[in-house]
């Protein structure tokens, strides 16, 4: 017996989705990922950056805010080249 055709027995909006999941796993996943370590990046940096202004322990407090600058960036690239790749 031939199996009828999983087009037939989904509606279009549930295929579109499968299809989509397919084409880019854990997509929504990475995207939290994203939110979730840019924001733990930008608290940081705003941490860095006021100790930074009451000039406490420099050497160490300037190398730690650039690394939470850099992860903040990081995240907002990595966010706008996943939504650009949705887009195609």
């Amino acid at each position: 017996m031939v199996e009828p055709n999983p087009k037939k027995r989904l509606n279009p909006e549930q295929y579109a989705r499968l299809k989509a999941e397919i084409a880019a796993p854990y997509r929504g996943l990475r995207q939290l990922l994203y939110v979730g370590f840019g924001a733990s990046g930008f608290i940081g940096a705003f941490i860095f950056f006021f100790q930074l202004l009451a000039g406490r322990d420099l050497e160490n407090t300037l190398p730690n805010f650039a690394l939470q600058v850099g992860i903040v960036t990081l995240m907002i690239f990595l966010w706008r080249w996943e939504q650009s790749r949705q887009k195609r």
